[in-house]
């Protein structure tokens, strides 16, 4: 990747730091690098750089995952990761195979709106009926039986696609009104199991090398960094304006990915 320049490293070794924020539990801020890696990648290697952003950053999810789910390991809800990781890897699957489709300029633009409205929508769909999803205090949260499947299938298939399912997954989470520590663990240990299995299929596709992982793996050490200071933050975060910081940025993604 000689393409590379200095600038380029100072970006995605930033959007490796936010990443690791972003796993070690300030919500939404992945978003961001998601959208940098394609940026740089792009701005170095042309059209063919927006696919190999996906790859290139997958290693890099790994290894915040990693460290994510060792800080909460205590926190997490398996009951949850169960009900979704049937869905979210069927979906992982069809991405796979609809990988080459959506390489085009044109047909990655509509899966991107596609999604961002789904996601703005389903938001939108949460708040007009709230009053549905309300639980007693230390009573577990019902949602309607369509939402794990549908959520999980269209999270397996952005994440495949872009790296984009964190929105999704966050949005079920939010509905299951899990505390904030048991939210970040059972996220990350549902990424964890979700990017090992897209490994072998994005070595498949030619997206995930050794030439992009001598790359990532200088990625590691910044994204671990991130992951490590991000509980520092994330204990002073009361539970009310956790979730307000997270619906917020399910929103910008949405409009991110429509606009």
């Amino acid at each position: 990747m000689s393409e590379l320049t200095t600038v380029h490293w100072g970006f995605l070794v930033l959007g490796a730091i936010i990443m690791g924020l972003s796993k070690g539990g300030i919500p939404g801020a992945g978003n961001l690098t998601v959208a940098l890696f394609v940026l740089v990648l792009e701005d170095a290697l042309g059209p063919v750089g927006v696919g190999l952003s996906v790859g290139l950053l997958l290693p890099v999810l790994i290894s915040a995952d990693l460290v994510s789910t060792m800080v909460y390991r205590k926190y997490v809800e398996w009951s949850h990761v169960r009900r979704l990781l049937p869905y979210f890897l069927f979906g992982v699957l069809l991405g796979w195979w609809a990988f080459d489709f959506f390489q085009s300029a044109e047909r990655a633009r509509s899966l991107k709106v596609l999604i961002g409205g789904i996601l703005l929508g389903i938001t939108a769909l949460r708040f007009l009926t709230h009053s549905s999803f309300q639980i007693k205090k230390k009573e577990p949260s019902n949602s309607p039986f369509f939402l794990g499947p549908f959520l999980g299938i269209l999270g397996g298939m952005a994440t495949m696609l872009a790296n984009a399912a964190g929105p999704i997954a966050q949005f079920y989470l939010l509905v299951m009104k899990l505390p904030k520590y048991a939210f970040i663990g059972t996220s990350a240990w549902l990424f964890l199991i979700i990017n090992l299995s897209k490994v072998p299929l994005m070595c498949e596709l030619g997206i995930l090398n050794r030439e992009i992982f001598d790359v990532s793996i200088w990625l590691f050490f910044p994204a671990v960094a991130g992951a490590l200071i991000a509980p520092k933050i994330v204990q002073y975060i009361r539970q009310d304006w956790f979730e307000r910081l997270i619906w917020f940025f399910i929103v910008i993604a949405g409009l991110r990915m429509i606009i």
